[in-house]
């Protein structure tokens, strides 16, 4: 062994990898880029607690336990609904993190001094986030019991504790793999599509073929369709593999509609596969691609809400994850293996990830042509 080879081969590839001059933004800015944004985003303090209220006392008791929730700057009592099935909607829309049950008899049974019931909702299709809030209400609630003890008998009373039965909607157990695994499911078909598209022009590039596809009497989008068509094959195959492992090994529930999910995957490979091509036909080299597709994958996954809520993350940030594909696939997923819901509630990702796939894709086609002129 040549410690002299070693060490010119290992200056060549410097020289090599600085003299592309497209790739010099890409080391530079990249790191940067991404220190600033995880920076902001790696952050798992709750904030921001969405509260559905149903209050069928109205008493001034009731109104105090309310201000109780809302007197800091954690929870945030966004509905009212009118009944049960009203909060249930809530729920399945995503629109309410907590729901409070106050019942008709709350102040006639607190002023006989007798125990009254307020029933607790809590969302578990997010496992980690559902156990701090449910912490945070209990909290709320013992600090309000004592403050009402206090009001009524003149001085503190010591209690053994709150009776504290929670139901957690979706999720039971608050298992954790219930609300990774379908999240990963969705960050390895865009893993597996972005990459494997990103190589589809450059390998022939490489390979002095892109000349020869050239000449031939094949149209770009044909040219694009079959080169695209593989590589969702590939990519759907993936899915339904990670899938019957995840149900069957990791036992996570699919409550919803296969064929809800398997219209939505192709709806987000539509994007990912439209990023991918786009990128194979902006690099010059495989390198150049792979790096590339790094910046666009790390983003994507810090950004969608996979590990760290998106309410936590600041506006500016915020306004970014609507342009992440991986947002709404995520929202589709966890919604149909959790929550059994389909169209009618998820309609609004759906169409998201299909104005997202149009646009990306026909940049990519558009380019696409430009390069074959």
């Amino acid at each position: 062994m040549s410690w002299l080879r070693i060490r010119e081969m290992i200056r060549k590839e410097f020289i090599q990898l600085f003299r592309d001059k497209r790739s010099r933004p890409i080391l530079i800015l990249t790191p940067l880029i991404q220190l600033l944004v995880f920076g902001y985003v790696v952050n798992y303090d709750i904030r921001d607690i969405r509260v559905a209220l149903i209050d069928r006392a109205q008493t001034r008791e009731s109104r105090l336990m309310a201000d109780a929730f809302t007197s800091g700057r954690i929870f945030r009592i966004t509905q009212r609904p009118a009944d049960s099935r009203g909060m249930e909607e809530l729920f399945l829309a995503g629109k309410a993190d907590i729901g409070i049950k106050i019942p008709p008899d709350f102040s006639s049974r607190i002023r006989r001094g007798d125990t009254t019931a307020v029933q607790i909702l809590a969302d578990g299709s997010m496992s980690n986030m559902a156990s701090v809030r449910i912490a945070y209400t209990t909290m709320v609630l013992d600090r309000f019991n004592q403050e009402l003890i206090r009001e009524l008998h003149g001085r503190d009373l010591r209690y053994g504790r709150i009776d504290a039965r929670i139901r957690t909607w979706y999720n039971p157990n608050l298992d954790s793999q219930n609300f990774f695994v379908p999240g990963i499911v969705a960050f390895l078909i865009m893993l597996i599509s972005l990459l494997l598209t990103s190589m589809a022009i450059i390998k022939e590039r490489e390979n002095g073929t892109m000349e020869q596809l050239i000449v031939t009497p094949l149209k770009s989008i044909e040219l694009i369709i079959g080169k695209t068509i593989p590589y969702t094959i590939i990519a759907i195959g993936q899915m339904v593999m990670v899938m019957v492992f995840a149900v069957y090994w990791f036992e996570v529930p699919l409550a919803g509609s296969v064929v809800a999910l398997f219209l939505a995957t192709c709806l987000f490979l539509l994007s990912t596969l439209g990023i991918g091509l786009f990128i194979s036909t902006v690099s010059k080299t495989q390198q150049q691609a792979m790096m590339t597709t790094f910046f666009f994958i790390l983003p994507f996954f810090m950004l969608s809400g996979f590990v760290f809520p998106i309410a936590n993350m600041p506006e500016i940030v915020q306004g970014l994850t609507y342009l992440n594909p991986l947002r709404y696939f995520l929202i589709i997923i966890r919604g149909i293996f959790l929550k059994g819901v389909g169209l009618h509630v998820l309609w609004p990702q759906y169409a998201a990830l299909a104005v997202l796939g149009v646009l990306v894709f026909a940049a990519a086609v558009g380019r696409f042509q430009k390069r074959l002129d």
